[in-house]
């Protein structure tokens, strides 16, 4: 039997990739360095004001209406006949009250539909602007 030989090469270092790779190590160390600075605004001392007010968040109303027709004003259950007369006593005590209205998500004892149309031309003769309140609606999977 016959053996074949190879020719055996010598064994080098290519010196490109390990130039290359140098490049991307110095290029991403860099950038990490840059990121990691933390960037402040000049440092001054503010002036102090004796005259100023704290500021007040926007007062709110909120209303409830929950899976059994249960209507809540501030977490107070309350008659449907009293939502109108809280609402307007809140916006005249601070004009700038804004009202919230949430519906409890889910299958109710009783149709809620009438009672929140009913709610809803109650407030709308006070001329107040009402909020609905809900949680985003799911995005769908794309096909």
């Amino acid at each position: 039997m016959r053996r074949i030989r190879r020719e055996t090469t010598e064994a080098r270092i290519e010196l490109n990739p390990l130039i290359d790779l140098m490049t991307f190590l110095l290029t991403f160390f860099i950038y990490a360095v840059v990121m990691m600075v933390r960037v402040d605004m000049v440092p001054m001392e503010l002036k102090q004001f004796s005259t100023g007010l704290p500021a007040k968040p926007t007062p709110a109303a909120t209303i409830s209406l929950d899976l059994d027709g249960s209507i809540y004003f501030n977490k107070e259950k309350v008659k449907l006949e009293e939502v109108a007369v809280k609402v307007k006593a809140a916006k005249d005590a601070d004009p700038t009250t804004v009202v919230y209205l949430a519906i409890a998500n889910g299958q109710g004892t009783l149709d809620r539909a009438p009672v929140m149309q009913d709610l809803w031309d109650r407030l709308n003769g006070l001329g107040v602007a009402v909020n609905l309140v809900g949680k985003p609606k799911e995005k769908a999977a794309e096909p």
